[in-house]
């Protein structure tokens, strides 16, 4: 199949310690029934097998939800591992509990957006509309 012809693929995941996943299920159900499909990997992953896992999907964009506090070490840490790769037009979404003071050191590492609590399953499936369905002819 083309690409233009695929659909978008969407890798969801939890990495670290964090043992919460409503919220990345709640998203990864949103994007599927926005007509993605969902590679969820579920919880407790490294950044290695994140990548690892994304490469062998062929996703188009990863979203990771991250509650525990570590994400200024595990979200450069998959951007570095992407483009070591050779992904690093794969675009990185980060949610969860993540504060606003954090935001720019994070986008500046290359985390394309960060979605913190509150926003919609609607903003986050606008968000990869816009970022996704162009570049793959939708």
């Amino acid at each position: 199949m083309s690409d233009a012809a695929r659909r978008p693929r969407i890798l969801v995941g939890k990495p670290g310690l964090d043992g919460h996943d409503r919220g990345a299920k709640v998203i990864a159900r949103a994007l599927r029934d926005a007509g993605y499909e969902v590679i969820y990997t579920g919880l407790h992953q490294t950044p290695e097998m994140i990548v690892r896992t994304a490469l062998q999907e062929d996703v188009d964009a990863i979203g990771l939800s991250v509650l525990s506090g570590a994400h200024g070490t595990l979200l450069p840490e998959v951007i570095r591992l992407l483009r070591a790769e050779g992904m690093e037009a794969v675009p990185l979404v980060a949610g969860g509990i993540i504060p606003a003071g954090d935001v720019p050191a994070l986008k500046a590492a290359g985390v394309a957006e960060v979605f913190g609590p509150g926003t919609s399953t609607g903003d986050v499936v606008r968000f990869f509309d816009a970022r996704l369905r162009p570049a793959l002819g939708g």
